[in-house]
C-alpha cells in the first residue's frame, strides 16, 4: 500500500511539474476565439477601400507571452486568393498600425481591420463560396495560420453592397454554431473610420 502511494504521489509531482513548466516557462503558441463578428466590404464613406474586420481575443497557452509584430488575412473565392496584410486595430479606443502587440494567457480583446496596400490592385467582393485564414506572425517565427472560416456571400447581397456602398456582416450565433450574414452600413461611422485608416496608411510611406 506505502508503494502504491508513493507511486501516486510521484506521478502527481511530475505532472505538476510538467504543467507548471508548460504554462510558465515554455513559450507556447499564439491562438484566437471564433470571431463574433466578421465584416467585408469598404471602410467608409462610399469609397471602394474594401476590407475585411474580425472582433476576436488573441491569447497564448503560455502565462510567457508572446510578442505579435505582423497578422494578415488570406481570403480565397475559387482560384482567386487575396492577401489583406495591412492590419490596424483598436488600442484604448484609438486606431493604430498593428506591430508589437504582446499576448499572454489573459488575452487581448479588440477589433482588428485588415486593408490592401494603396499601391496594390483592388479587391471586389463577389458572390461565392469563402475561405477566411489568419494568420500571424511572432518575433523570430515564420507567419502561422491560427483560424480558418468557410463564409458565403450570395448573389444579392453582392448587389446590395454595390449598390448602397455597404459592406456584409457575419454574425456567430452561438445557439446554433453558425454564422448569419446581412448587409448593413453606417455611413458616418465608417467615414470617421476612412479618414484614421488613410492616415494610418499614408503614414507608412
Amino acid at each position: 500500500m506505502d508503494y502504491l502511494t508513493i507511486i501516486i504521489s510521484i506521478a502527481a509531482l511530475t505532472i505538476s511539474g510538467a504543467t507548471f513548466w508548460l504554462t510558465t516557462f515554455k513559450k507556447g503558441i499564439v491562438k484566437m476565439t471564433r470571431p463574433t463578428i466578421i465584416f467585408f466590404g469598404p471602410d467608409g464613406g462610399g469609397e471602394r477601400h474594401n476590407k475585411v474586420f474580425i472582433r476576436t481575443l488573441l491569447y497564448s497557452t503560455s502565462d510567457r507571452g508572446q510578442y505579435i509584430q505582423n497578422m494578415f488575412i488570406r481570403l480565397q473565392r475559387g482560384e482567386t486568393v487575396q492577401n489583406f496584410n495591412v492590419w490596424v486595430y483598436d488600442n484604448n479606443g484609438s486606431l493604430v498600425r498593428g506591430s508589437g502587440l504582446f499576448v499572454n494567457k489573459s488575452g487581448v480583446a479588440c477589433n482588428h481591420h485588415f486593408l490592401l496596400p494603396k499601391d496594390g490592385s483592388g479587391f471586389s467582393f463577389l458572390s461565392g463560396d469563402y475561405v477566411l485564414q489568419v494568420y500571424v506572425e511572432t518575433v523570430d517565427e515564420n507567419p502561422k495560420m491560427i483560424f480558418e472560416q468557410h463564409l458565403q456571400l450570395t448573389k444579392q447581397q453582392q448587389d446590395e453592397m454595390n449598390s448602397k456602398a455597404a459592406g456584409t456582416y457575419f454574425d456567430w450565433a452561438p445557439n446554433t454554431q453558425n454564422y448569419f450574414s446581412h448587409v448593413d452600413t453606417n455611413p458616418k461611422k465608417d467615414k470617421e473610420i476612412l479618414d484614421i485608416l488613410t492616415q494610418l496608411t499614408s503614414d507608412k510611406k
